[in-house]
């Protein structure tokens, strides 16, 4: 599966993050209202968000979120964790929007793209969301994501945050089941 394609919708384009991005996307990254329900809720300083940049570029999954009418970066996405046993599956996350996009339906376009770009190599994908991050947990939903009882603990310099896991699977998806509804 390719992890890194240029994607395109009706307002926005995803493409491979790069280094030289640094500066438009730490000024959306900046706003700690974004990261305000975020289990790494200080990922508006400057020297933590270098940690969460950086490890995007390392994995080579990580995509730059573009507004068409602007031309502006307003946020990034990953494609993670791919795993081609079973079917295959990846993992859509470490999301992040402008806040002048929020409610607007621009997460459920790029999760729209992302989700088709994915389901035609893999048979899922997973969602992994702060247990206590209400309202990306409600976005999941929006975008018809499926809450498993799977359960995973992620270590963060502040101790273990537990996270909970979404799936769409591709039968789902093909039948339409993905809402186009206004989400963060």
């Amino acid at each position: 599966m390719n992890r890194q394609p240029v994607l395109e919708g009706e307002r926005l384009v995803l493409r491979p993050l790069r280094a030289e991005d640094w500066d438009a996307l730490f000024a959306v990254a900046a706003d700690p209202q974004i990261w305000a329900g975020h289990p790494m809720h200080d990922r508006w300083q400057e020297q933590v968000f270098r940690l969460f940049f950086d490890d995007a570029l390392a994995n080579r999954g990580a995509l730059a979120v573009i507004e068409k009418t602007s031309g502006e970066i307003v946020g990034s996405s990953r494609f993670q964790g791919y795993d081609p046993a079973d079917g295959g599956s990846v993992e859509i996350g470490w999301t992040f929007l402008a806040r002048r996009l929020w409610g607007t339906g621009a997460n459920a376009e790029m999760k729209r793209l992302m989700l088709t770009h994915a389901l035609a190599s893999v048979e899922r994908v997973v969602f992994r969301v702060g247990e206590d991050n209400i309202i990306s947990r409600s976005a999941m939903e929006n975008i018809g994501a499926r809450l498993t009882n799977a359960i995973d603990f992620t270590d963060t310099p502040r101790g273990p945050v537990r996270h909970v896991m979404y799936e769409i699977d591709r039968a789902s998806f093909a039948s339409g089941l993905l809402v186009n509804s206004p989400s963060r």
